[in-house]
């Protein structure tokens, strides 16, 4: 196969050169030349020619110079040769001349570089292409855990780094990259495919791209078939895909699907009429004495042109070949150095001046002009070579013999005809070969093993977002956004306080209402009676006046309601302790004024008259202007801030009023504890004698339960931090408030109200007016 396409080609450049020598417009008055080698497709034998074609024309010598402007090389152009390896050692040495040269089919990446090969062109598209339609190729059908497999030669190497760089970038994973040996008579290389061959077995994936020429890829193909390696779907190049040596293995059907992509290249009219008419005229005697006479005029002894199978070459050997190998691209790089040579000479439709042209003097025009051939329009781009794009095929097998069937194509983007492809699998449809299943939006991929290919899809925590299709881990949301549980982004925070319009807060407002209401109506009733025994034995006024102070507190409610900020957070603390101040500065000249005439009967003739009457207001101002100045030294010490918790809600920003300082909280809140607690020393062992009001007994259990509810708020104040702490501190303050109310001044209210008949002077009578015990006796 190898020296059929070879024979394709050449027959391919005689064809176009005889073409423009026998036209009258492209070179007229010229005729073209030409020397034609066989590089068997060894480098070594490629350098051979190559060093001809540098000679001084007519000498067989390389002038060594300095300046090679005026130098005459033996050839104007060089057309060829085949493969990426071999250009890369011909092109160096035109390069250094300034000769242009014109490839037919190698494609490696590293000849586009035209500062290392000034001089080099090709007529198919580098391998930088054919990766790109690859790639596509497999992210249509969702391949993304793959082997790839290269001949160790410059087509294989070039070709798999090229694929490898651009795969890491389009979410594919290799599981395997493996290497055939050039050598196949090699003792190691069967070795060599065999491990090949268990290593792909093992990755367990269902593709493999192959990067090689036809003998290599035949190697491989025989391997798995022999070894059982079960179908995949082969992905292959222009190299071996057409190649009947790959196609014509023994139960290569068995390999699974094969598919690949060729060079999208048109017909060249006229070259099989033209092979045709030529094979038939080698059995001519005219022919065979031409071909004689030409022999004679060849000096062998600079390098042996002599073909050693031409004769035993049919036009049957070749006919099924000229349908496959393509032969345009050897007839535009013809034609594109005819063309360079048509503008370099300035020829017209007359004819071409006959000045001399040197090799360095086309490269202008080839870089520059486009050309027309047989209706089509060609010019080399930037890298020098030239882009037709290219074709999907499938191997589609009838009776036996495999059809080379057209299912896409590819220019910049890639399309499909899926419904043409008949897979190995059961129901014809694509295999799934992913070492990972596609994360869904949301979802971050874990590595699973020792793998770094292989993924697990994990859902995005709380407060954290999917950034990105390749991320392996979520990105945490900004202090002031949040986001659920598998988010791709990230939202704003609401804030989150005791609303107004929410029912725990319509509910604590209400109970606020009832209990201002409460105290609002036992002030007014006191009011009215004040001049009442039972009004009087409570206090009188001051009663009055504690009761506007529990007014003020129940209202103080509202300060922990709504939008809390810092102004509101420092005011709340204040509040609630100068009202429970007030209320309990009330009750201290009464409970003192109790526990004199019980406790110390000798004296209280002579101390009563500090606690009651004007001098018991005295001591209520006192007391309310000692709170006042520990307010300021709470505001001074830390009073409380406005927190926004970021922690403790999903969602929402928690606003809450943080305590900043508790040595400040103590002291504020703990000049009442102590007052309460006097009260309560001074009250609690009090006995009344018979059918009497026991004023004592509500004093002690007013301040009793202001102790046990404040107990149970400090410890759990200190320790919540959620939207419950404004709830815990109402409930503390309206707890307060009607436990005092209950236990003072209600069981008064009902007297006043039900039972007149108790709010006499001898079932209310002042202490103050009794007799001491000890002057009776």
């Amino acid at each position: 196969r190898l020296f059929t396409d070879g024979l394709i080609w050449a027959l391919g450049m005689r064809f176009a050169i005889e073409q423009i020598n026998n036209s009258s417009s492209l070179l007229p008055g010229i005729t073209l030349g030409y020397d034609m080698y066989d590089t068997c497709f060894e480098p070594l034998v490629a350098l051979q020619p190559s060093l001809l074609f540098l000679t001084r024309n007519g000498t067989t010598g390389i002038g060594v110079l300095c300046n090679y402007t005026e130098y005459q090389p033996r050839v104007t152009a060089v057309i060829g040769p085949h493969k990426s390896d071999l250009c890369l050692v011909t092109a160096k040495l035109f390069s250094s001349f300034l000769i242009p040269q014109v490839s037919y089919g190698a494609s490696s990446e590293t000849l586009s570089n035209t500062e290392l090969y000034p001089s080099f062109y090709r007529t198919v598209p580098s391998d930088k292409n054919l990766v790109e339609a690859m790639v596509l190729l497999l992210n249509q059908f969702g391949w993304n855990w793959i082997a790839t497999v290269a001949s160790d030669d410059e087509y294989g190497r070039g070709g798999q780094a090229l694929f490898l760089s651009m795969a890491s970038t389009n979410n594919i994973c290799i599981a395997f990259e493996g290497f055939i040996p050039t050598d196949l008579a090699e003792p190691n290389a069967k070795k060599q495919l065999e491990n090949i061959i268990k290593l792909i077995n093992s990755t367990q994936v269902n593709v493999v791209m192959l990067f090689a020429h036809s003998l290599p890829a035949q190697a491989l193909l025989e391997h798995s078939i022999r070894m059982g390696l079960g179908k995949k779907v082969w992905i292959g190049t222009e190299a071996w895909l057409l190649s009947d040596i790959a196609a014509s293995t023994p139960n290569i059907q068995s390999v699974g699907t094969v598919l690949g992509f060729v060079m999208r290249a048109g017909t060249v009219p006229g070259f099989q009429e033209y092979v045709a008419e030529l094979f038939s005229s080698v059995t001519q005697e005219e022919f065979c004495q031409q071909s004689r006479q030409l022999s004679r005029l060849m000096n062998a002894e600079v390098l042996d042109t002599h073909c050693q199978q031409c004769g035993n070459v049919t036009l049957g050997d070749i006919w099924p070949m000229l349908g496959v190998t393509p032969v345009q691209p050897v007839h535009v790089a013809v034609y594109s150095v005819a063309h360079a040579l048509h503008r370099a000479l300035g020829c017209t439709s007359k004819g071409c001046p006959k000045t001399p042209i040197r090799s360095w003097q086309l490269l202008h025009f080839m870089n520059t002009l486009p050309f027309e051939m047989n209706g089509q329009s060609f010019r080399f781009d930037q890298s020098h070579g030239t882009n037709s794009g290219y074709k999907l095929i499938f191997w589609a097998w009838r009776d036996g013999t495999v059809t080379y069937l057209p299912v896409g194509d590819y220019d910049q983007s890639l399309y499909i005809h899926k419904s043409q492809i008949q897979f190995h699998t059961a129901d014809k449809k694509e295999p799934t070969s992913e070492c990972f299943r596609r994360c869904q939006p949301g979802q971050f991929r874990r590595i699973k093993g020792f793998n770094l290919c292989c993924y697990d899809c994990t859902d995005c925590s709380e407060n954290t977002f999917w950034s990105s299709t390749d991320s392996t881990s979520c990105s945490p949301c900004p202090r002031h956004q949040w986001a659920p549980a598998r988010s791709t982004r990230c939202r704003d925070r609401g804030e989150r306080f005791l609303f107004w319009d929410e029912p725990l807060a319509v509910a604590l407002v209400t109970l606020m209402a009832l209990t201002a209401a409460l105290s609002c109506v036992a002030a007014l009733l006191f009011l009215k009676h004040l001049q009442t025994p039972l009004v009087q034995v409570s206090g009188g006024a001051r009663s009055v006046f504690a009761l506007l102070w529990l007014l003020l507190q129940s209202l103080s409610c509202c300060l922990f309601v709504g939008r809390p900020s810092a102004a509101l957070c420092s005011l709340q603390q204040l509040c609630y302790a100068l009202c429970l101040n007030g209320c309990f500065s009330t009750l201290v000249p009464k409970a003192l004024e109790i526990t004199l005439l019980t406790e110390f009967p000798r004296c209280a003739p002579r101390l009563l008259r500090w606690v009651t009457h004007g001098r018991a207001w005295l001591m209520v101002a006192a007391s309310i202007v000692t709170q006042v100045l520990l307010c300021l030294c709470h505001l001074r010490l830390g009073p409380d801030y406005l927190v926004a918790d970021y922690e403790s809600l999903p969602s929402k920003v928690l606003l809450v009023c943080g305590t900043q300082s508790w040595a400040a909280f103590a002291l504020l809140h703990g000049y009442n504890s102590c007052l309460a607690f006097a009260c309560f020393l001074c009250t609690f062992m009090v006995q009344t004698p018979a059918r009497r009001y026991n004023v004592a007994r509500g004093i002690t259990f007013a301040t009793l339960i202001y102790f046990i509810i404040w107990i149970v708020f400090v410890v759990v104040f200190a320790t919540l931090r959620t939207i419950f702490r404004p709830v815990t501190q109402i409930c503390t303050i309206l707890a307060t408030t009607l436990g005092i109310l209950a236990s003072y001044f209600v069981p008064k209210c009902y007297i006043l109200v039900f039972r007149p008949d108790l709010n006499t002077g001898d079932y209310c009578q002042n202490p103050s007016e009794e007799q001491p015990e000890v002057d009776r006796q």
